[in-house]
């Protein structure tokens, strides 16, 4: 997992879930008005108000919605603030939002509907599935199976590949999947946990390939047109619906709006929208193995065991263990399962640009908690989530709110530190390059992310990646071949180092590239990048 995200968001799954986290409020006293069946001391209707409202106005976000469901039945569902800041529509229990990496699940699922009508089996081997499909390590390439497809574990590095889907980009699934051969592993093959969108992007082509149906069709049709709620499978399949949340992120201090991102490479990772209404639906037929209240079933309970049956063993942080008392943490199929404060949580995250996500559901109290955010602020959905799990599991009475602002605050810091010392550095290497700025200019590709340009305006140099409309900016001499760039758009917050290579003769020939600061989120996989000069400027 990662840090809580800073200023961009994506598919991944957030770090929330392996975080240290505390509880908002002092237990009601005796004398509060009767409880509303089902729904514990501290998480009353009226106390969840108070928490929604102080989580709204600590960490800036315009509008979240709640749901808890208990023994099959919603017991809340509610929306908070508005759907777009200075905008008057207000979020209720069917506006839909981004669910990010939650969306894998889902995946899962539709997936699980094929191995229960024999059409498919978890340990079927992807070639034999998707004969194309390719990594780079061809033992790989022949042992890879669909459940590890599923499971983090394939070798891949954190966010491997990521950069063909973010910042938003023109790639298509075919050609994500394609490029996957050109990714080297950063592990042996099954023997570590590495958090990946780009296998559940593989394993959701998978359903045309069996069915001859899309991801998109296939997943709305057999799975959220029938738990209701209004879900839909993709955004495009929102155009026209006005319940609708908008994307927002905190730029120079304040949450904006920003365009949704509609990219449709990665839906089988991270494309549905969802209402905390529909949410509810889905953590009740989980909770249910898998059937839904007419008794009908999704999947199997049997397939419904192996999604929760753990797969690859995931890290657990020393301050999670003494915060929360979890001892373990594994990957399912498309769930993290752990123990919380004694009980056992199945649990996911999610995060797109502007929005996350966060489900928990605690089967052996038979119950679910969703908590959705047009903001992408981890910490608000933690603190959220987190006062709400406590009140279930009776444990806990730190005050996490504040818990969580304080941690904000201290990773904010280390943040910025982080980023003054790494500009410090490039001030400190004197900025005198070793050619003359024509000697660079030119056209460099990689095999995976394809091209990228380094021109001259006037006296200053720029790369100019392809594929995006995000990732330009000016680039600096550093020292000697190697310069920082400096993205023009500054929500990135992921400026990068450039270590130009040069030839037999002495020319410039490729550049590989780095993270300028460790705070760089994972997704901005510069690691992998290794360009080669193709085309040297015209005269």
């Amino acid at each position: 997992m990662t840090p809580p995200i800073r200023r961009q968001a994506k598919i991944v799954v957030l770090s929330l879930m392996a975080a240290t986290l505390g509880a908002v409020f002092a237990l009601p006293a005796r004398s509060e008005p009767p409880r509303t069946t089902g729904l514990p001391l501290g998480a009353q209707p009226a106390d969840i108000d108070k928490l929604a409202a102080r989580v709204q106005g600590t960490f800036d976000v315009p509008g979240m919605a709640v749901a808890i469901v208990k023994d099959g039945k919603v017991l809340f569902a509610k929306g908070y603030g508005v759907r777009a800041v200075g905008k008057p529509e207000a979020v209720d229990a069917d506006t839909l939002f981004g669910i990010g990496s939650n969306t894998k699940a889902f995946t899962v699922g539709a997936l699980a509907m094929l191995v229960d009508e024999g059409k498919l089996g978890w340990d079927d081997k992807v070639i034999d599935r998707l004969p194309g499909f390719r990594l780079y390590d061809p033992y790989v390439t022949r042992e890879l199976t669909v459940r590890d497809l599923l499971t983090h574990r394939s070798g891949l590095g954190l966010g491997s590949g990521d950069l063909m889907l973010f910042p938003a980009s023109d790639f298509t699934r075919s050609e994500v999947i394609h490029n996957l051969r050109y990714l080297p592993p950063a592990s042996s093959f099954r023997s570590k946990y590495a958090y990946d969108n780009l296998l559940y992007i593989a394993a959701g082509e998978l359903i045309p390939a069996i069915t001859g149906t899309s991801w998109e069709a296939f997943v709305q049709t057999r799975i959220l047109d029938r738990i209701g709620g209004g879900c839909v499978s993709t955004l495009s399949l929102a155009s026209g619906t006005r319940d609708i949340a908008a994307p927002h992120v905190v730029i120079d201090g304040h949450a904006t709006e920003v365009a949704p991102d509609r990219s449709t490479a990665y839906d089988p990772a991270g494309s549905i929208q969802c209402s905390a209404n529909g949410m509810a639906a889905w953590a009740n037929a989980q909770l249910a193995e898998g059937r839904l209240p007419d008794g009908q079933p999704l999947f199997s309970a049997e397939r419904h065991r192996e999604m929760w049956t753990p797969q690859t063993i995931t890290p657990v942080s020393p301050e999670a263990t003494a915060a929360t008392q979890t001892h373990f943490r594994d990957y399912g199929l498309g769930w993290f399962i752990e123990d919380y404060q004694g009980a056992l949580r199945v649990t996911h995250t999610g995060g797109l640009i502007g929005m996350v996500s966060y489900v928990s559901l605690l089967p052996e109290k038979h119950v679910g908690i969703i908590v959705l955010t047009n903001q992408q602020s981890g910490p608000a959905m933690a603190a959220m989530m987190e006062t709400l799990l406590d009140r279930f599991v009776e444990r806990g009475s730190q005050d996490r709110v504040a818990f969580w602002t304080r941690k904000s605050a201290e990773e904010a810091g280390k943040a910025a530190a982080a980023d003054q010392t790494a500009e410090a550095a490039v001030e400190a290497a004197g900025g005198k390059a070793a050619f003359p700025p024509d000697a660079y200019v030119g056209v460099y590709h990689d095999p995976w992310r394809g091209d990228a340009a380094v021109e001259r305006h006037g006296d200053r140099l720029r790369l100019v990646f392809s594929r995006t409309s995000n990732m330009r900016g000016d680039m600096r001499a550093m020292k000697g071949n190697v310069f920082v760039v400096h993205w023009d758009d500054r929500s990135l917050a992921a400026d990068a180092l450039v270590n130009f290579r040069t030839d037999f003769t002495g020319a410039v020939s490729g550049m590989t590239m780095a993270p300028l600061s460790p705070t760089t989120d994972f997704s901005f996989d510069y690691r992998d990048l290794d360009f080669t000069r193709v085309a040297a400027p015209t005269r």
